[in-house]
């Protein structure tokens, strides 16, 4: 008789009580909460069984909720009461750890951890189990283990400046699996969670289309697109005789552009400028993404998910990628196109 492979996902928030986390501890149990509650729905909605571990650390890292059903899990604000130091690295250790242990034998598993710390390290020498007792030696235990660890182990952190920024690099996070955060304000605590959900939706989507891990967790842009996302989203590229891809020689309106230097039919929504800068991409927008070496192009619906768009306004950047380009959709005839770019028209 044949087993049937369910997709099981172990997602696990390993969270800062240091005291200096004080200020912002309803805050923390609300969105900590809200991503349990959002985990709960999307599990039953993609028919994904989910467990959850919950990690809280100050002087120590302690384990309070282990691979619990999401469909059962209380809340957290009897396991969080911050104070104490920031033992970061010996937590992020004892997680994967610990969580390595947990048995794969059937089913389709894969481990999403996120880290979130307001601050940098600056106690987990002191800890009982920590495996060196520098800094540096700690550095290198967290970055051996990312190194080594397997293609269904995702590991992410939420740092609040370019410091810790700096710092989870050199202990081996992925540099798409780092984001910042502002840890002076509820608000940025909710900036904070809307960016775990986000990355937590593409990783609940890319795994119903076999992808099983991600060093690209937090990605918004043109780095998270590569031949196995593509193919997973299910993308199959548009009729050459569907599009033009003009490339813009001076900075001009988008409308003035289409009908008087290349004396083309100008129809709004049809044009797709390259994404040349940071900027904010409105729900209602189309994405088309180009496959460099073959001139293919993808679009459609699809091609919003493999960037990471959800149905909100996000925030995207033009990461240099070697085999892809996007372009998005305009919806002014008055855009300013960019020179140096290229202009992709829809027939």
């Amino acid at each position: 008789m044949t087993v049937h492979q369910g997709l099981i996902n172990h997602v696990v928030l390993v969270l800062d009580a240091s005291t200096s986390m004080s200020h912002l501890r309803n805050k923390v149990v609300q969105v900590a909460d809200e991503q349990i509650a959002y985990l709960a729905r999307r599990s039953k909605e993609l028919d994904q069984e989910t467990r959850v571990t919950v990690y809280v650390f100050a002087d120590e890292a302690e384990c309070v909720i282990y691979e619990k059903d999401v469909l059962r899990l209380p809340s957290i604000s009897q396991y969080y009461q911050p104070g104490g130091m920031t033992a970061l690295l010996s937590a992020t250790l004892k997680s994967q750890r610990e969580l390595a242990q947990t048995a794969q034998l059937y089913g389709d598993h894969s481990f999403l951890t996120f880290v979130l710390t307001d601050g940098q390290e600056n106690a987990s020498h002191r800890c009982a189990d920590a495996p060196a007792r520098n800094p540096r030696g700690l550095v290198n235990h967290v970055s051996e283990r990312i190194k080594t660890m397997p293609d269904n182990w995702t590991l992410a952190v939420l740092v609040p400046d370019q410091i810790g920024k700096r710092e989870a690099q050199q202990a081996g996070f992925p540099r798409e699996n780092i984001a910042l955060w502002d840890a002076s304000s509820t608000r940025g605590l909710e900036e904070a969670a809307g960016k775990i959900q986000q990355a937590t939706e593409i990783f609940l989507a890319n795994r119903a289309s076999g992808i099983r891990g991600s060093r690209s967790v937090f990605s918004t842009g043109a780095d998270a697109v590569n031949a196995d996302t593509i193919r997973a989203a299910g993308l199959t590229p548009l009729s050459a005789s569907s599009y033009s891809l003009i490339p813009v020689t001076k900075a001009i309106g988008i409308r003035k552009w289409v009908l008087e230097e290349c004396q083309l039919p100008f129809k709004l929504g049809s044009a797709f400028y390259e994404l040349s800068k940071r900027e904010n991409i409105q729900p209602q927008k189309k994405i088309a993404v180009l496959e460099k070496k073959t001139g293919r192009v993808y679009g459609g619906q699809e091609a919003r998910k493999l960037i990471g768009l959800s149905d909100v306004e996000v925030r995207v950047t033009p990461e240099d990628n070697p085999d892809y380009s996007i372009f998005v959709q305009s919806t002014s005839v008055n855009r300013k196109l960019v020179p140096h770019t290229r202009l992709l028209l829809m027939a």
